[in-house]
């Protein structure tokens, strides 16, 4: 099978490959030719230790992410499933917005996805999960058996296990600016997640908006400094 490349960003590249002769998604780390080379090769196998620890962590928990096949530390790949008939929710959200239907139906497919990602989230960080780069282009939706489509979370690669409430806030945080800039369209959408995940995660949610509230207000000063 050759190898077709998907997307390439600044840390790695995803193309369509096989393992053990099934059809698959490798995601493949560049080398940082800047970095001394055992350095460089310390933090890509510590990186893709961790993506690998993240996505078997989210199934134990019930979230759905991309099943892991294997991975590789001295070729710096992992393998993994991939969905073909899927698309992210940046593009799920924009089609809705631009939709011929009605409001009322526009309304309830964006509070159906915005607690789809808010209860996610708060079994993430309830199990004090950090996603690290939470943006909708990091989330797919991908049809089911049923024909619904479900949430799928991907994109682990600065992820991290940490129970400090900070940690928590700036992954909030960084999800209402992408969500903001991305999706200027949808300003409820935010406050939506953000009362799922409140629900979701009662027990130590309010530390965690408080530090993210924190956080915001710190973005807005530097923003008025300039």
């Amino acid at each position: 099978m050759s190898c077709q490349v998907i997307m390439q960003g600044a840390e790695a590249k995803l193309y369509l490959g096989q393992y053990n002769g099934q059809n698959c998604l490798v995601k493949e780390r560049f080398s940082k030719k800047y970095r001394h080379p055992e350095l460089d090769a310390q933090l890509t196998k510590e990186r893709i230790r961790a993506e690998v620890k993240a996505i078997g962590k989210c199934a134990s928990m019930g979230i759905r992410t991309p099943k892991i096949y294997g991975h590789d530390l001295n070729e710096r790949k992992i393998y993994m499933e991939y969905f073909e008939e899927a698309e992210t929710a940046k593009d799920y959200i924009n089609e809705l917005l631009a939709s011929p239907e009605p409001s009322a139906v526009v309304e309830r497919k964006l509070e159906e996805l915005a607690a789809s990602i808010g209860k996610i989230l708060g079994k993430m960080h309830g199990n004090n999960l950090i996603h690290g780069d939470l943006t909708t282009s990091n989330m797919l939706m991908v049809r089911r058996d049923d024909g619904q489509k479900e949430l799928v979370m991907i994109d682990f690669g600065l992820s991290k296990g940490n129970n400090n409430n900070e940690s928590k806030g700036v992954d909030l945080y960084v999800l209402e600016r992408a969500l903001l800039s991305t999706h200027s369209d949808a300003p409820k959408l935010f406050p939506m997640i953000l009362k799922v995940y409140r629900e979701e995660n009662a027990k130590s949610a309010e530390a965690a908006v408080a530090k993210y509230e924190e956080v915001r207000a710190r973005g807005r000063k530097r923003t008025m400094v300039g």
